[in-house]
């Protein structure tokens, strides 16, 4: 008699209940061998156990793989991320305690006799930046070796090297450094296209923050085309990409990276009075001058010689209805002149303060970072047609651009 039967429950409902506990037996495993029986004793083979830990099918059995896309990433260009360290030396006037007070200024004067002679200071800074190609150029920002008597690079392997800096520009923050070692074998970096990064997409930066060495950071791509005047750095002429991903000081000039392991950007700045927002330059502006850094060419930059700002019929409507208004503004959308610098293509070519720049060459100016692009993709001594508004009358100037100086 079985255990059912035993208690009570008829013979086929045994056999009914016994079925289920197989079909459940089956469907879930179990890691013991079970036995099931029948109303006439006889034994019902249940599951195979599961292989202990140590058997050869266990050791046979896949493994799940659990590495995440950014580990893979990391690890695919992590090997050609660096740090850079430099040094320079300074000299500051040191006039000596004395001096500084107005009192013994104003008695004794300040003969050169009684002040101290300049002082020299060693300044060190840090950075980080990246290997693109395997004669040992490295790619980071220009403030990062600005001014630097020594350069220092070290792998995250920990080798270090000493290198010189052939070439850098500052108004697109670049500057290439050559590792000086011939006979080393050098991790490069893959370089993306950042012409194909959408928002939203994975962004993934790679650095020294702070001196701790090789840091990842994961985030998105939160806008594109940030133009360096909405950063606030009015001086250099880059459209940002924005992220999340946190970039700290030293990871200025570090990698910034897409989801499979590309360099899609170079991690430049910082909003210091904001969190979690940073900024990097798209790889495909350092591909257009990387080779002429490298060979240590200055990059030429054309400009106009104009201030501008954008205007919108609304604001120019504002300015209009203002009784103390300067000057009253055509209510279209453009690119406002605030300011014409003299000995400039823009003065000598005739504009104003007060003209609404609405096109060049026929394109569209929808603001002031639209003009500025627009001036950024012509050649130095390029003559652009601008459509000008000056009050109720619209002109044709023509500009020849100019090189800008730093």
């Amino acid at each position: 008699m079985t255990m059912l039967e035993s208690i009570g429950i008829g013979s086929r409902l045994a056999r009914f209940l016994a079925a289920i506990a197989m079909v459940v037996l089956t469907l879930f495993g179990t890691v013991a061998p079970v036995l099931a029986q029948t109303t006439s004793g006889a034994e019902v083979a249940a599951p195979d156990a599961a292989p202990e830990m140590d058997s050869p099918a266990a050791i046979a059995a896949p493994t799940t793989n659990r590495q995440s896309f950014v580990a893979a990433a990391v690890q695919r260009v992590g090997p050609a991320v660096v740090r850079i360290d430099t040094e320079k030396t300074v000299v500051r006037d040191n006039p000596g305690l004395l001096f500084e007070d107005p009192f013994f200024r104003g008695f004794f004067g300040e003969p050169d006799g009684f002040r101290n002679p300049p002082q020299e200071q060693l300044l060190r800074g840090q950075g980080s930046g990246f290997i693109i190609s395997t004669n040992g150029d490295v790619l980071t920002n220009a403030h990062v070796v600005d001014g630097a008597d020594r350069v220092t690079v070290t792998l995250k392997d920990g080798r270090t090297f000493d290198a010189v800096v052939e070439g850098a520009d500052e108004v697109t923050d670049l500057a290439v450094v050559k590792i000086e070692s011939d006979a080393e074998t050098l991790p490069v970096a893959p370089l993306g296209d950042s012409d194909d990064v959408v928002v939203g997409d994975w962004a993934i930066a790679v650095g020294n923050p702070l001196g701790l060495d090789n840091t990842v950071t994961l985030g998105i791509v939160s806008t594109l085309k940030r133009s360096s005047a909405a950063v606030g750095i009015p001086g250099k002429r880059i459209d940002f990409i924005q992220t999340d991903a946190a970039i700290n000081p030293g990871n200025s000039g570090g990698p910034l990276l897409n989801q499979d392991g590309e360099v899609i950007g170079i991690n430049t700045a910082i909003r210091a009075d904001a969190m979690g927002i940073g900024f990097a330059i798209p790889i495909n502006k350092a591909k257009t001058i990387k080779d002429q850094l490298s060979q240590g060419q200055s990059i030429a930059h054309p400009y106009l010689g104009v201030q501008i700002a954008t205007l919108s019929p609304e604001i120019a409507q504002r300015n209009n209805d203002d009784p103390n208004a300067g000057m009253m503004l055509p209510e279209v959308t453009g690119a406002l002149v605030i300011r014409v610098i003299p000995d400039t293509p823009a003065a000598e070519s005739g504009l104003r303060r007060g003209d609404v720049i609405v096109k060049v060459d026929d394109q569209p100016v929808v603001s002031a970072d639209t003009l500025q692009t627009q001036v950024d993709h012509s050649r130095v001594g390029q003559t652009l047609k601008l459509t000008v508004k000056r009050g109720n009358q619209t002109q044709q100037i023509r500009v020849s651009t100019a090189e800008l100086q730093n």
